[in-house]
């Protein structure tokens, strides 16, 4: 199974192209935990994530929520209102300092129609959103539990091929990544402490969490 997003390949074209945006565009700085927008909010602008991660969440009106994706440097996310999306369908919560860029949906529309080669670039961004979602969903059809746990945990760090560890953001809780696996906190704390005595992550003072290699294992199982 391959982990890696390939958002970073992007980053600088991406950053280049929305730096060309005279107008429309607004580079944006949030703290850990801060709500980007809303959900049932207007959709009226395309965001564009430089650093830090991004949490996307779904409320049910009886106040269930599911935390539906987690984006890295390189994502776009609130894209939906280029499609006809006149609301947020999620809330976008900051974990950790971010650093964005917004810009605004008439913009985003006139660079679409007008700039081939950034339509072509925002198709294939699109796509590959679109097998990750794919992939999501057979995760959490068919796989169990465990499994889900440790493919989400490679995504999030943002793991590669080469990878021999990285480290996780902090503010994400086991709370959050039940939400994101389908399944109770109690088991999440499980199968945590179970990786943990295997040496496939390890906790850092300062609340961190590194992903090593050998939890590429747990998916082979």
């Amino acid at each position: 199974m391959k982990i890696d997003t390939g958002a970073d390949s992007k980053h600088v074209e991406w950053t280049a192209l929305l730096n060309r945006v005279a107008k429309g565009r607004t580079v944006l700085k949030h703290r850990a935990a801060d709500t980007i927008f809303m959900q049932g909010q207007a959709a009226d602008s395309v965001y564009f994530l430089l650093q830090g991660k991004v949490r996307l969440a779904v409320a049910t009106p009886e106040g269930k929520e599911a935390i539906v994706a987690t984006l890295g440097p390189g994502e776009f996310f609130g894209e939906g209102c280029l499609g006809g999306q006149a609301a947020r369908m999620a809330t976008a919560i900051s974990e950790g300092a971010t650093r964005l860029i917004s810009v605004e949906k008439a913009v985003m529309l006139h660079m679409l129609h007008e700039e081939s080669g950034f339509a072509a670039l925002f198709v294939t961004h699109l796509v590959t959103r679109i097998v990750r979602y794919e992939a999501d969903f057979i995760d959490q059809m068919f796989n169990s539990s465990e499994k889900r746990l440790a493919r989400m945990l490679l995504l999030l760090s943002h793991f590669g091929r080469e990878s021999q560890s990285e480290t996780m953001v902090a503010g994400v809780n086991q709370e959050h990544l039940a939400q994101m696996v389908g399944t109770t906190r109690s088991r999440i704390n499980r199968f945590m402490n179970r990786f943990r005595k295997r040496g496939y992550i390890d906790y850092s003072n300062e609340g961190g969490l590194t992903v090593h290699r050998g939890l590429l294992s747990v998916l082979r199982e």
